[in-house]
């Protein structure tokens, strides 16, 4: 069970790293990105319904909040798989 569980680690950081190996020097962006390169190749004077309400002062702050955002989703998901998987195994035992 230990080998098999070190090799899923390994495997998951191959896929993190392999990428980032195999374009080394790359600009990799965001689907927003392509979507606005996309949209002013098909119309060149297309303009957005509206614009946003707030801008990041940096990148990194971009990714931060992104970051943020994931991990919030994350730990909601993880409490409510164990809270309804808890909830069961105590009907159970109940029952």
């Amino acid at each position: 069970m230990r080998a098999k569980i070190l090799v899923l680690i390994f495997l998951v950081v191959l896929l993190a790293v392999f990428p980032l190996w195999l374009k080394s020097g790359a600009e990799f962006g965001g689907a927003d990105e392509q979507a606005e390169e996309a949209i002013v190749q098909l119309q060149p004077d297309y303009e957005p319904w509206f614009g946003s309400l707030w801008e990041p002062p940096s990148g990194e702050i971009e990714s931060l909040l992104f970051a943020l955002q994931a991990a919030v989703g994350a730990g909601f998901i993880g409490y409510f798989l164990g809270f309804t998987r808890a909830r069961k195994e105590q009907s159970r035992g109940r029952g």
